[in-house]
């Protein structure tokens, strides 16, 4: 999982609350094994709308997306996770989100950004003509107007984006103290193994 510290850059203005995760990727995307090429499917109905904000070449390759409140209701479908990051979204900014969705974000290296209904409409404005600047460090949001918002979030999932660790990565940071507990209970249960072996 690629590290976060700062994210800065275009941000799609999409605002709409409710996105459910079969806009974000619906369900005839969902016969793929792979996390690659979903990005082509992500928010289909929403792209065949005429002027949509992720057809618009002012938005592309945007890493940002500012959303409405309870981003990613719906089903939990991982998908919409891996179909955010294959299209390049690296954070999503909103008043509220599915837990379950939000979830399914972090573990995909997604930071979520829960701010207030203004503090998202004003960014909204800006990101028509300006980019935005995520400081996870600092947990900030900053505009060139020199707005500056500050977000709360977990400081495990904090500390796990911060280092780039996704589960497999925390299980391997803790490499040697499990190396250590086997060494150990080798020696203090040596009739586990051996009953273990036997079987």
């Amino acid at each position: 999982m690629q590290a976060i510290d700062t994210i800065e850059g275009k941000a799609y203005p999409l605002g709409r609350p409710n996105i459910d995760t079969d806009i974000i990727i619906p369900a005839h995307w969902l016969k793929t094994v792979t996390r690659e090429g979903l990005g082509k499917g992500a928010f289909e109905t929403i792209r065949a709308e005429p002027g949509n904000v992720f057809d618009d070449e002012r938005y592309k390759g945007a890493p940002i997306l500012i959303a409405g409140d309870n981003y990613g209701c719906g089903s939990s479908r991982e998908h919409a996770a891996w179909a955010m990051a294959d299209m390049g979204i690296r954070a999503v900014i909103a008043p509220g989100f599915s837990d379950i969705h939000a979830g399914n974000a972090f573990k995909n290296g997604i930071l979520t950004v829960v701010l207030p209904q203004e503090e998202v409409d004003r960014l909204m404005e800006v990101a028509k003509d300006h980019p935005i600047s995520i400081d996870l460090e600092h947990q900030t949001v900053t505009t060139p107007y020199q707005d500056r918002f500050r977000f709360e979030i977990d400081p495990f999932r904090k500390d796990c984006l911060l280092k780039g660790l996704d589960e497999i990565g925390i299980t391997l940071e803790l490499d040697a103290a499990i190396a250590a507990h086997e060494a150990k209970a080798h020696l203090d249960t040596p009739w586990v193994e051996g009953a273990a072996k036997a079987a």
